[in-house]
């Protein structure tokens, strides 16, 4: 009856388990709900033909992808007792989370201004917005569209006798009457969008760089307590086994685990 009693403490000392499991299981989601929004934004870009790096798309999908399976792997061992599956668990999360916040901490002025620079300055190659290519306006038109402004430096002037109807603004505070002398070609009572693109696009992209870096160093941080978690998880399940196999050896002693 002593032995059946202490094989139930035993059992309650591996405290961690649960917050272990609990704590994956929301990475798991938050990783499921990332990659959702990954492949949208991803099939969006695509589509629209917005500028984007494919090396940029890729480490995001091998990243949340990686995680996945890291937490599935970290809730399997947790549910078995298995140290093995824990330990590759523990070694993913460590280089995964060092990796990410030293590549983070290094990388934040090359994303931030090179990054925003290089984009800045396709754009502006585009000028003037009369001879530049097909693909260069579909880029531009949905641009238009998605942040409420037309042209890039001086606004609905850059499209020169033709403004596309990406620019026709219904919103009082943001338009810009054109009454046909304006501009060659424009309808009378014309209204388009009174700021041009390219300060707002800058803004925005600095806006979205800034969120992403953000959020990969928050990502390392909560991946270097799972780790933690998982680390004194381990030290729980072997003092289990410890303690077990010397109860099955007959030389248990009350009061030493």
């Amino acid at each position: 009856m002593q032995r059946s009693s202490a094989v139930v403490v035993v059992a309650d000392k591996t405290t961690m388990k649960r917050p272990f499991i609990f704590a994956n299981a929301m990475h798991m989601a938050l990783c499921s709900f990332m990659l959702t929004m990954t492949v949208a934004w991803h099939r969006d870009l695509v589509q629209t033909g917005k500028l984007v790096s494919n090396v940029s798309v890729v480490l995001m999908y091998v990243i949340e992808i990686g995680c996945l399976l890291l937490s599935v792997l970290g809730v399997f061992g947790a549910c078995k007792g298995k140290r093995w599956c824990l330990i590759l668990y523990a070694t993913g999360m460590a280089a995964a989370s060092q990796t990410i916040i030293v590549r983070t901490a290094l990388s934040y002025q090359e994303i931030y201004e090179k990054r925003v620079i290089r984009e800045e300055s396709k754009l502006r190659a585009m000028m003037p917005l009369t001879g530049t290519s097909k693909a260069n306006r579909t880029l531009l038109y949905s641009i238009q569209e998605e942040f409420e402004c037309c042209g890039l430096i001086d606004g609905y002037k850059d499209w020169g006798s033709f403004i596309p109807a990406s620019c026709n603004c219904q919103y009082p505070g943001k338009c810009i009457r054109l009454r046909g002398s304006a501009t060659l070609g424009a309808p009378k009572n014309h209204y388009v969008y009174r700021e041009p693109c390219l300060p707002i696009y800058v803004s925005e992209l600095k806006l979205a760089f800034s969120l992403a870096m953000a959020i990969q160093f928050g990502s390392g941080v909560f991946w270097m307590v799972l780790l933690v978690m998982s680390i004194k998880l381990m030290g729980q399940i072997k003092r289990k086994e410890e303690f077990m196999a010397l109860l099955h050896s007959n030389r248990y002693v009350p009061g030493a685990f």
